[in-house]
């Protein structure tokens, strides 16, 4: 059994934790890496935070900002490889 398949989500995360991974591809490069569905999870938050971020929403508060860190970072630490190929 590997490491990755003992993730938990971070306590600060509430956000959904879905069933599966599955695996996602750079959308500028087309790489693609297997995530666990811990990761997929953060991965879909992140993403979600960016668009948001981009288009100026209302709804991007100081929190969320916080949160978006903290996932990137979670990134960095447990999966470095992914953070690489999809957020770096």
């Amino acid at each position: 059994m590997s490491t990755k398949t003992k993730q938990k989500l971070p306590k600060w995360f509430n956000g959904v934790l879905y069933d599966k991974g599955e695996t996602v591809s750079n959308i500028f490069t087309s790489e693609e890496i297997e995530l666990t569905n811990v990761e997929l999870s953060l991965y879909d938050f992140i993403m979600g935070c960016n668009m948001l971020f981009e288009r100026g929403s209302h709804r991007v508060n100081d929190e969320m900002i916080k949160d978006f860190d903290r996932a990137l970072t979670w990134f960095r630490v447990n999966n470095p490889q992914a953070y690489m190929v999809l957020l770096d």
